[in-house]
């Protein structure tokens, strides 16, 4: 194991972040009469159609509704209607009632067309009991039939993970915080046992993963270093040392290893940079699959000499740009704890600042990447690709069978896809179908793009193998920043790249989203079922 190169307590602004205890909230699922359940919230799930009036002397079409009214002596058709309630996604109306097991009843609005509806389902439900600062909800739907037999157990995953990460949020930066007080949550009518039981506790695992992700990106750099990103993968590694371990390589160990493409991005730092490799290997060995999964790391991104100096490059948010590392580390955390067979998994990711300094990389000059390759550097601030080169590389080298890198790569990536979907790149149809059935499962959207090789002829340099952007950029950016990372990518191993630039951060929210940690699980359980 490489110098872990003592991880000093930031000093920038004496910040350090608070010790917050991470929400737990325990799910059941349970087979009885919703209508006597005791707790605090009651929460019915209800579609435009499940609103329709019904019979003449009935108030609604549904008939979990008409037999909730009756209970409640039709105070829930007088709000539904004072409040033009038509359940419509994302619409609610909550009421507190006298002389039942409940101390309210909600009213949510949402659709089933897919697991993000689901979630949505979740999280409103979430910000439902947040308001009532209740510690116990139940969610039933009044028409259970909307779901589908063989989506049951994922639809139950789905709202259980909508709900934790609903009640997420990060306030290790500020002085004062709300306490959350929901605990235990009930799905009554999606089926009860231990299969389902078990889903909802992957649910909370995969969670975990997906808060880990957001709390990595929302950190500001001069708290997350890459000694600090380097430190908590290494946590993560202690937690579940029955499974997991980590290797972290210093700047010496990197140059032995001919990684300059890497190094010369972070030249210009006074924060070193930290080679990270997590390896996950099941307990019981027979492993029939090796994966890689590489991300991202620029815990801070100036641009370089070519600095981010336009108001659409938001350099004051460039601590994002280690959104792919979050991802890798909120997924290496979530099977740590599902502990899948048949799979060994390596986490990668090359962790740097690119900064400016007498010491940095110029524009116009050549590195040399580990693989021998060279690189004309015509724009500084194209540095992400230059680390992946060299974790690419690494990655192959591990005997793997199939790399998926992630990064937020591409100015052009958030103007092509916007800040719903990321894109994909992959020559392999095989990848593609395997990472977009994972991604039915998680919820998060995704969409494959073109890999036009003949935009590779622009990205040839006259002094040295390749440019590392191109006369083209911006136009066509995503592919040709695709078609650089092809060229450290073993043939013979199939290889995806995903552009999260777009889906990396919420501006509505204002964080971080964890995005791709839940599709990255679900793709390994899928190869290590396979």
């Amino acid at each position: 194991m490489g110098d872990t190169a003592t991880a000093a307590a930031p000093t920038l602004g004496l910040t350090r972040p608070n010790a917050v205890d991470p929400s737990q909230v325990t799910f059941a699922a349970k087979d009885v009469e919703f209508s006597g359940w005791n707790g605090d919230i009651l929460a019915v799930a209800v579609t435009e159609k499940d609103l329709q009036p019904g019979a003449p002397d009935s108030k609604f079409e549904n008939a979990v509704l008409n037999r909730l009214d009756g209970q409640l002596g039709g105070l829930l058709s007088a709000a539904a209607a004072e409040e033009d309630f038509t359940g419509k996604p994302g619409q609610s109306v909550v009421l507190r009632v006298q002389g039942q097991a409940f101390k309210r009843v909600a009213l949510i609005g949402f659709v089933a067309h897919n697991a993000a509806c689901l979630q949505g389902l979740g999280e409103l439900v979430a910000s439902v009991a947040k308001a009532a600062k209740a510690s116990s909800a139940a969610i039933v739907l009044a028409s259970p039939s909307v779901i589908q037999g063989q989506f049951k157990l994922n639809a139950a995953a789905a709202i259980a993970s909508g709900t934790v990460l609903g009640l997420h949020e990060d306030t290790r930066y500020k002085s004062e915080w709300k306490k959350v007080h929901l605990k235990q949550v009930d799905l009554i009518g999606m089926g009860s046992g231990p299969e389902v039981d078990q889903k909802l506790k992957h649910a909370n695992h995969v969670s975990s993963g997906v808060m880990l992700g957001r709390d990595l990106v929302n950190s500001p750099a001069n708290v997350l270093t890459p000694a600090a990103l380097a430190e908590e993968a290494s946590k993560i590694t202690s937690m579940y040392s029955d499974v997991l371990t980590a290797t972290i390589l210093d700047a010496e160990k990197c140059r032995e290893l001919k990684m300059g493409a890497y190094l010369g991005v972070a030249a210009a730092s006074a924060n070193p940079p930290h080679f990270i490799h997590l390896c996950y290997k099941p307990t019981g060995g027979n492993v029939k699959r090796k994966l890689a999964i590489v991300g991202k790391g620029l815990t801070f991104d100036s641009g370089g000499y070519n600095i981010k100096a336009v108001p659409i490059a938001t350099i004051e948010l460039m601590k994002w740009d280690m959104g792919g590392s979050a991802a890798v580390f909120g997924a290496a955390k979530a099977l740590g704890q599902i502990k899948p067979p048949g799979v060994e998994v390596h986490f990668i990711a090359a962790a740097c600042e690119n900064m400016i300094s007498g010491t940095g990389m110029r524009p116009g000059d050549i590195v040399t990447a580990s693989n021998g390759k060279t690189i004309e550097v015509d724009n500084t601030d194209a540095e992400g690709r230059l680390t992946l080169a060299d974790a690419l590389v690494y990655a192959c080298n591990q005997g793997v069978d199939k790399v998926i890198d992630l990064a937020t790569l591409t100015g052009a990536m958030r103007v092509a896809l916007g800040p719903s979907i990321a894109g994909i790149f992959t020559p392999s149809d095989e990848l593609a179908e395997e990472f977009v059935g994972a991604s039915e499962v998680s919820g998060e959207k995704f969409w494959r793009l073109p890999m036009e090789e003949s935009y590779w002829e622009d990205m040839k340099s006259g002094i040295a193998d390749m440019l590392n952007t191109g006369p083209m950029q911006p136009k066509g950016g995503a592919i040709t920043a695709a078609l650089f990372l092809k060229q450290f990518v073993d043939e013979k191993i199939q290889w995806m790249h995903i552009d999260i630039a777009g889906t990396v951060w919420s501006h509505k929210k204002r964080g971080a989203t964890g995005f791709g940690v839940a599709t990255l699980v679900e793709w390994v359980l899928k190869n290590s079922s396979s």
